[in-house]
């Protein structure tokens, strides 16, 4: 079972009372207060893992719920913190907070950021670091040049996504870690509060509250390459010839029923490259038609687009208008993609039909590259590998 998208409720743990507590011990008359401190809550930690490609793990275990602190004890002892709970996520997880629930009353850390920038004194200027100022002179003028950086847009999110839910985080990297659920603080003992004046207080401070809310996981794969084209194109076929992967192959539509990600590597230099294979696009796939929004959102991260044509037109359809259809659905999906590297690979030439059809695309399409291919038979994969590669360098720098 392939899980790429899931809701779940995180908890972090309540940071433990403090104690109320005074020595009795002998020869210590009025030996004051010994109440020791609360022991923190612990926090929910997402971590990504290379290692993984779904998110089945949050599917048997939707509620993330960390360990309380304990409470403090006598003697001037702290109670035990809360064991952190840290969950592993595929890389290239978003985390997006929902709104209507304690956690999106709750900032995130940049939101935080920016209200102590706005609430406290300005700083002085840093002037050993890249976000120095620039001093200018004209004549006996002298001023500072400041370069502000736009930061990148945030990606949009699944388009059944809640109004008002914000990106938490975007985990890439292996080992990456984001804390989603801060634990809560513990509560002070009355040792704490012992003054000249009050020498025997009979008060502690409780444990603060750790946050909590839901949130949705949403995995975007993490692949150089992404496969594209018309059900029972090939797909499947080709990624099957060029990695180890093996998926389920049938001559009838949507055999790919989600991703599949196979690793190519070459062995002159063993240098690898991921590839994925989403299920087949059809006419209207950008308004959720057939599988839709369900898989089109694996292609956003890749460097690569490789539109795999049925070049004999054995479903009935022309390869020309599957090509222009093909465009069409990426564009209306996410303009982004147009802008990405594109290999046009021909598909099935080893038909007697596809000759004729690809010299008919080629009049149509005449400054376009096409290679053309018969994966069933490993017949120009060679090409094919080489290509991706000269592409993927490409796009990289």
């Amino acid at each position: 079972m392939f899980i790429d998208e899931i809701k779940i409720y995180a908890q972090a743990g309540h940071g433990g009372p403090g104690c109320i507590a005074f020595v009795h011990e002998a020869y210590r008359a009025k030996g004051g207060p010994s109440g020791g401190n609360g022991g923190r809550g612990g926090s929910v930690i997402l971590e990504a893992d290379h290692d993984l490609n779904n998110l089945i793990n949050q599917y048997y275990v939707p509620r993330l719920i960390a360990h309380k602190g304990q409470h403090g004890l006598g003697k001037g002892m702290d109670g035990r913190a809360g064991k952190d709970m840290i969950v592993k996520v595929p890389c290239g997880t978003l985390i997006w907070k929902l709104p209507g629930d304690p956690a999106s009353e709750a900032m995130s850390p940049v939101e935080e950021e920016e209200e102590e920038e706005e609430t406290a004194p300005p700083k002085p200027m840093r002037l050993g670091t890249s976000e120095r100022a620039v001093m200018r002179y004209h004549g006996d003028k002298r001023a500072l040049e400041f370069s502000e950086i736009p930061e990148p847009a945030a990606p949009a999110g699944p388009s059944h996504l809640p109004e008002g839910a914000k990106l938490f985080a975007d985990l890439t990297q292996n080992g990456q870690r984001i804390v989603l659920c801060q634990g809560g603080r513990g509560g002070l003992g009355n040792r704490n509060f012992a003054t000249s004046r009050r020498q025997t207080p009979r008060f502690a401070q409780p444990g603060e509250p750790g946050d909590e809310g839901h949130f949705l996981f949403e995995l975007r794969l993490m692949a150089e390459v992404g496969l594209v084209g018309y059900p029972n194109a090939g797909k499947s076929t080709l990624l099957s010839a060029i990695s180890d992967a093996r998926p389920k192959i049938a001559p009838y539509p949507f055999t790919t029923l989600h991703p599949q990600v196979g690793i190519l590597v070459y062995p002159e230099d063993f240098s690898r490259l991921t590839v994925c294979d989403v299920p087949g696009l059809i006419a209207g796939a950008h308004n959720n038609v057939g599988l839709g929004h369900a898989f089109l959102r694996h292609i956003v991260r890749c460097k690569v687009l490789v539109l795999l044509l049925d070049m004999a037109g054995m479903d009935g359809r022309e390869p020309w208008d599957d090509y222009l259809q093909l465009v069409e659905e990426l564009g209306l999906y996410n303009p982004e993609l147009l802008d990405r590297t594109r290999l046009v690979v021909a598909n099935k030439m080893d038909e007697p039909a596809a000759v004729e059809n690809l010299k008919k695309f080629k009049r149509k399409n005449r400054k376009m590259p096409v290679l053309p291919i018969a994966a069933a038979f490993d017949i120009g994969i060679s090409e094919f590998k080489t290509a991706i590669r000269q592409a993927v360098v490409a796009a990289s720098r």
